[in-house]
């Protein structure tokens, strides 16, 4: 996968959109005004910073080679994933997914349940 794939699949979850609050250098995705990727390039090579669940997160790093502790981010959170062609794309769609779904399920219950109600628990959880 490269940027341009991550970004159309980043931004085809439900109300993702994205923002550029640290300039054009790196491209904020959001959901109900809360980050879930930061999809950046930098001499010619992408990478995605993706929130996950801790324990995932360090088991990630060990599996692939292209996961790294979050560029940026709180390490025990967050994983910066390398666009390098390593990662099967289904594996790195599953990462996407769930850094959605982490928010998601972070957010207010009045927020989170209109989300549900709009689009369905089985597509923002998948």
């Amino acid at each position: 996968m490269n940027y341009d794939q991550a970004r159309d699949y980043l931004l085809s979850r439900p109300e993702a959109w994205e923002d550029f609050p640290f300039g054009p250098g790196a491209a904020v995705y959001k959901i109900r005004d809360k980050l879930f990727a930061i999809l950046m390039r930098e001499q010619g090579l992408a990478r995605v910073n993706l929130k996950c669940d801790p324990a995932e997160a360090q088991m990630l790093r060990d599996v692939f080679d292209a996961v790294q502790p979050g560029y940026h981010m709180n390490k025990r959170h967050w994983n910066t994933v390398l666009l390098d062609g390593s990662l099967p794309r289904g594996e790195l769609e599953r990462m996407m997914d769930r850094s959605y779904t982490l928010v998601v399920k972070g957010l207010r219950v009045p927020q989170r349940r209109a989300l549900e109600l709009a689009w369905g628990k089985d597509v923002l959880y998948r």
